[in-house]
């Protein structure tokens, strides 16, 4: 049996569906993180997006240029969801059922790798890495956009209620982060020990809201 992909209960089912319904409210945040990354794109790119949840960023960025975009996603129910929001995008990225700890696909296979908001639920987080530095083309870079593990209360709170997300789903939220999500986060020092172990050589760490924003490259 393959080694569980994810830390606590699996995104599937009604759980991925909400979380698909509650992020689309941030689509404007996906829209820019899509067209700050396609700067640094050339036409004909290679595009991962690791664990890309409902697709929405590598949707947005498939409307930008032509790349060749792929989303690697353990979860089906996402899969499944993302493959539907492409097809009604009238965009082509390809969506596949996988682990972020062995991902299918040959070294040196990619421009560009995205990991946003899921880093800190893989079980194997050097395994993740290694296998990101693996599959990234020499040149390329990564990055890895996830939550700050000693982001005070105060931020968090008013970042969900930037979310306009409405009163019930935002006492949800606030309470998923302080029960769940920064318990799985992780500080700076981690992400420094993390990158060492995976092999990478070049990386650089900025703080961005309740997060890192982490570019790591070859």
């Amino acid at each position: 049996m393959p080694a569980k992909g994810y830390k606590g209960i699996g995104m599937e089912g009604p759980i991925a569906k909400w979380y698909a319904k509650t992020t689309h409210k941030d689509i404007d945040e996906f829209k820019k993180l899509a067209r700050r990354m396609a700067e640094r794109l050339p036409d004909g790119a290679r595009v991962l997006e690791v664990a890309p949840g409902p697709g929405y960023f590598a949707i947005e960025l498939a409307k930008l240029g032509h790349y060749r975009i792929t989303g690697l996603d353990i979860s089906k129910t996402f899969v499944e969801i993302a493959r539907k929001n492409a097809r009604e995008e009238g965009v082509e990225v390809e969506f596949k059922l996988g682990n972020a700890s062995a991902i299918p696909f040959a070294d040196d296979s990619f421009d560009l790798i995205m990991c946003r908001a899921a880093f800190k639920n893989f079980t194997d987080p050097v395994g993740a890495l290694r296998e990101m530095r693996r599959v990234l083309k020499k040149g390329g870079k990564a990055v890895i956009i996830d939550l700050r593990k000693d982001t005070p209360k105060e931020e968090i709170g008013a970042h969900v209620d930037q979310m306009h997300v409405g009163a019930v789903n935002a006492a949800f939220i606030k309470l998923s982060f302080r029960m769940m999500l920064l318990k799985r986060a992780y500080t700076r020092e981690n992400f420094e020990q993390f990158i060492v172990a995976s092999g990478f050589e070049k990386w650089q760490i900025a703080e961005a809201p309740v997060g890192f924003e982490i570019t790591l490259s070859r």
